[in-house]
């Protein structure tokens, strides 16, 4: 067993989005020549989340938490602007860590499964990805 670990700097876009990051963890563990493992995903951040979904579902996941997670809640938190406390909810009902398989360098997700980082502020932010990779060496 063998173990890697990169970080990642996306940067998202000024807007709440899901952003999909399956093809930059896919070249990271392409570039790690690890074969087979486990992949862990965190997120160093407390306003955005991440998760695995069908790209197709994602303005719908969008509007339910936009219902969900309301900004005009009353929140007591409100220093960063009005959607910094419901970024921190959205957060806290979703997840900032995934682990995953990963095989042959990639992923193991369904055909219509993508990773997605969901940034829950509508400011763009450089949003810091750590990838950790524990697998063993593909065949020489």
């Amino acid at each position: 067993m063998r173990l890697h670990r990169d970080t990642l700097i996306i940067d998202t876009p000024g807007e709440r989005a899901l952003l999909a990051v399956t093809a930059q963890v896919n070249a990271v563990i392409a570039a790690s020549g690890l074969a087979s493992g486990l992949c862990n995903l965190l997120l160093l951040h407390t306003s955005a989340s991440l998760l695995v979904q069908e790209r197709d579902a994602t303005p719908d996941l969008e509007r339910f938490f936009a219902n969900l997670v309301r900004e005009d809640a009353g929140w007591l938190l409100a220093g960063e602007g009005a959607d910094d406390m419901p970024a921190h909810v959205r957060s806290a009902l979703t997840a900032s860590a995934l682990t995953l398989p990963f095989e042959h360098g990639a992923l193991a997700l369904a055909r219509l499964q993508d990773v997605f980082l969901w940034e829950h502020r509508r400011a763009p932010k450089q949003r810091r990805l750590t990838i950790t990779l524990l697998g063993e060496n593909a065949d020489p």
